[in-house]
This record gives structure tokens, sequence and C-alpha cells, in this order.
């Protein structure tokens, strides 16, 4: 960012919570399937139908609500939004204004300014004031791709009108599209971690746009803010506000006004391009939806649902350093995945070596998942599996390099450790006779170096070592070797 300048961001997410059916009937929710065949008179707009909440929806939200830090409203009233699109065929989406679902939420994150090649400076805590999150209903789809006479029809999917929405709403708290990036991610781990969405932006589940503005650095006052959307990836996202800030500078600087609007990011160009100017919120004409009561949640039941709750990420990943000791850098991985932390603490229980669990499931087991593009769940290689594994291999019965392979087997294969270590004629010699009289032929055939070595060249232990080795095909117990190897070398 150009010195002098600071930017001004704020963010709106719109998570689909993870139900079965809409919010305010029970058509089912789910992507693809041919258009309009997910619809009823109530998705559609028809003349006399009316909504009915659904009430896992409201299970969802309070969920979302409190692993974001909002605090849920006992009393929220849905309004009438009222705008005209091809793709609201009331005329009006049913959201809610002035009484959310939640409120005044203040959720801590890690955030870190990049290089310019996108790495890591230093992670730093960082507080955000969320404002609200209010419940609502999602739109139509507009089509205009792939069709043979673009430029004179659009056709409309209502499949998705009625799926349920929580919109996350924070204040301008962001100065850099790198904070804004870290947020995002950040509560789409949560939302998932405790089941309120499925919050994958590939499939439409999560969506955010983010409000920016720029001013000189001193100044206290907004300047006319832009709302960036079709961002559909949290890279993109941030590429977005990085070229929007820099655009908005450079107009500011030329004595240009910048224009309260809305822009798209074009991808392809790598820029934000015009949509249409921005409405203000009066623009809606919000007024209480009359066919609704007002949603009315009792202390006992906000109460249960944070019974219900489960460990958030944050706490686990203290708890982690704390307990296991281990680094904040691999306790921060292993807590981006619900189902990656509970197949290490498991891993770690049995092999009561956590380091060791850590670094062999961030390393080699991510490894073979990302190869095969599976989750750990998906893994034929259970916790159970791997932590046989590793108690072998501290046992010294196998070597780090055999584990290594016999990991691999078994990932591929679904066979447990023992088994791929006898296939593979890996199991390790410990009899101390066995590996005595292969060390007593190792020394006999090099009498030169053994000399050296009683002459004061200690070096030259790595090589015996390795002749021994190379005598047992790999298979005689390092730990065995070393013992019995140090007293021959010294004639004691």
């Amino acid at each position: 960012m150009k010195e002098g300048w600071e930017a001004v961001i704020g963010m709106e997410i719109h998570a689909q919570l993870a139900t079965d059916s809409k919010i305010f009937c029970s058509c089912a929710v789910e992507t693809g399937g041919e258009p309009n065949s997910n619809t009823c008179p109530t998705c559609l707009g028809l003349p006399g139908a009316l909504p009915v909440l659904n009430k896992r929806v409201i299970d969802l939200a309070a969920r979302a609500a409190l692993a974001l830090g909002l605090e849920i409203q006992e009393t929220s009233v849905f309004s009438r939004k009222n705008y005209f699109y091809p793709d609201l065929p009331k005329g009006y989406q049913i959201s809610q204004y002035d009484k959310p679902f939640s409120a005044n939420g203040h959720l801590t994150i890690l955030t870190a300014d990049r290089d310019e090649h996108g790495r890591v400076e230093e992670w730093k805590p960082m507080t955000i004031h969320i404002q609200r999150m209010h419940l609502e209903e999602d739109a139509g789809k507009n089509v205009h791709e792939g069709l043979p006479e673009t430029d004179k029809y659009s056709y409309i999917d209502l499949n998705r009108a009625g799926t349920p929405l929580g919109e996350i709403v924070t204040s301008p708290d962001f100065r850099s599209s790198w904070q804004a990036y870290d947020y995002v991610n950040h509560v789409r781990r949560a939302l998932q971690w405790v089941g309120a969405s499925d919050a994958d932006m590939e499939k439409g589940n999560l969506r955010c746009e983010a409000n920016v503005s720029v001013r000189k650095v001193g100044e206290t006052a907004f300047r006319n803010k832009v709302e960036l959307k079709n961002l559909n990836s949290v890279r993109f996202m941030q590429k977005a506000i990085e070229y929007e800030i820099e655009r908005q500078i450079e107009a500011h600087e030329k004595g240009e006004e910048v224009n309260q609007e809305s822009r798209l990011w074009d991808e392809k160009n790598n820029r934000t391009r015009f949509m249409r100017s921005k409405e203000d919120a009066h623009d809606y004409r919000y007024f209480p939806e009359p066919d609704l009561q007002p949603v009315r949640v009792s202390p006992e039941f906000i109460e249960q649902v944070k019974r219900e709750m489960p460990e958030m990420p944050d706490t686990m990943r203290d708890r982690f350093i704390e307990v296991y000791g281990l680094t904040f850098s691999d306790a921060s991985q292993l807590v981006t995945d619900k189902d990656l932390a509970a197949y290490f603490e498991t891993t770690a229980r049995i092999t009561a070596n956590p380091k060791m669990s850590a670094n062999w499931i961030l390393g080699e087991l991510t490894r073979e998942l990302n190869n095969s593009g599976k989750g750990v769940v998906e893994s034929l290689t259970t916790a159970e599996d791997l932590a046989e594994l590793l108690n072998t291999i501290s046992s010294g019965s196998i070597n780090n390099n055999q584990g290594k392979e016999v990991l691999i087997e078994m990932f591929a294969t679904g066979k447990p450790a023992p088994q791929v270590i006898k296939d593979k004629g890996f199991e390790q010699v410990s009899d101390s006779g066995a590996i005595e009289k292969i060390i007593d032929e190792v020394i006999g055939a090099n009498q030169a170096n053994v000399d050296a070595y009683r002459g004061g060249n200690e070096k030259l232990f790595g090589f015996f070592v390795g002749q021994v080795m190379k005598a047992s095909q790999g298979k005689a117990n390092p730990k065995v070797v070393n013992e019995l190897l140090i007293p021959k070398l010294k004639g004691s």
C-alpha cells in the first residue's frame, strides 16, 4: 500500500446453514439438479403461500453465533427487504434488519502480513467486532452463460431460492487484504467445526463480500466505500481487495471521485469492474414480515447449546501446545481440521510420543492424503494403525526410512504394519549373537580401518556401522549394533 494511506475494510459473509430443507418450506436444499425442480409455492412466491420457519435453522444459527463470539438475542424479527431482481420472485427477500438473531460479537483471530511471495512474516492476535449475524433466505440464480443467444436471453433457476443463510457482518476493522483473508479462513473453519455450515466456497455455500475504502493516515472520517462481489475463493478475495485499494488511492490522488458502488472481481483480467450503484439501507424499505411471528429463544435453550458446543480450534491449539509440548506451528496445522486433530490425539495417546506423532501426521501421512486427494477420515490407515507403526519404529524393530516405506504400503492397501513389515522382509534382527557374528566378520575384513580407528580416527565408526547394516541387509537393530560394535573396535 502506498505510504500515507490506509485501507478501511468491512466484511460480509453469507454462510449457508447445513439444513436438509429450506428456511421457510420443506423443499430440499441441494446443489445441482434440474433447474426449478426443488421448488414449491412458497419459494416460488406464489400468492397465498405462507412461510413457516424451519426450527433446524435456529439450532444451527445458535451454534454459529456462539462459535463466532456473538450474543444470541432472545427476540429477533424477520423483515421484508424490498428490491426487484429477476431471481427474487416475491419482489422482496425475507431477512432481518434492526432485530437480528445475534449481535455484538468479538472474535479474536490470528493474522499476519505476508511478503511478496505470500509467506507469513509473524502471526499476531487481532480482535474483530462482528456487528451481527442475521438470518435470511437466499435468492435464486440468474443463468447467462453457455446460451446460444446470451445477449437476448437470461434464465432463472429458483432451486436455491429459500436456502437458509446466516449473514455475518463486521465493523470496518480490517486494514489490509491479508487480515480479511485470515478472518474469512477463521470463520470458515469455525462454522465447519461446529457443524453449522459446510462453508465450501467452491459449492457456493459460503460467499463473502468486502466493503473497501481508503483514507489518509490520521483521518477519522470514512470516504465512499465500494462493495466487492464475485469473490468465490479467499485468494481471489485477497487479490480483489488489494487491487481495489490501489485503484481507489490512485483515483483520490488524481482528484477523481470514488463512487459508492458494487464491483465485480474479474479473475481473468485480475481487476475489478463496475456492476451497479450501491443501495443504502433505506432504499430497501424494510418493514416487519407480517406472516412470521418474532423468533423467541429462551435462556435455557442458549445454555443448552453452549453445553453442546465442542472445544473450539484456538482453545484446542493452546491445549496441544501446553499438554503435548507441540510448537505453535504444528499445533495450528493440526487444528485446521477437526478430524485431523482427533486423529492426532488418538495417535499421541497410544504412542505416548506426541511430537513424533505430530511429525509423522503432518509429514508422511499428509503427503499421502494430498497425493490421493483424500481426507483423513477416508484414510485406510487409522490412527491406531499409525500408532502401531510408530511404536514399532520407536522400539528399534525397523528404522525410520523403512517406516516411511511401510506407511506408503499401509495407506495404499489398508494392511496393518506387522503384515507389511513381514511382506517386505523388514523384521529387524536383535539377536546379539547373530549381530556379533556379523560385526566380527566386518572387523576381520577391514583391519586397516580398525587400526586407524584405534589410532584416534573415531570418524570411522560410521563406516563400520554402515558395513554391518549392509552385511545384514539393513535388518540389524541399530541400537544393538552400536552397543556391540564400540567395545569390539576398542579391543575391549
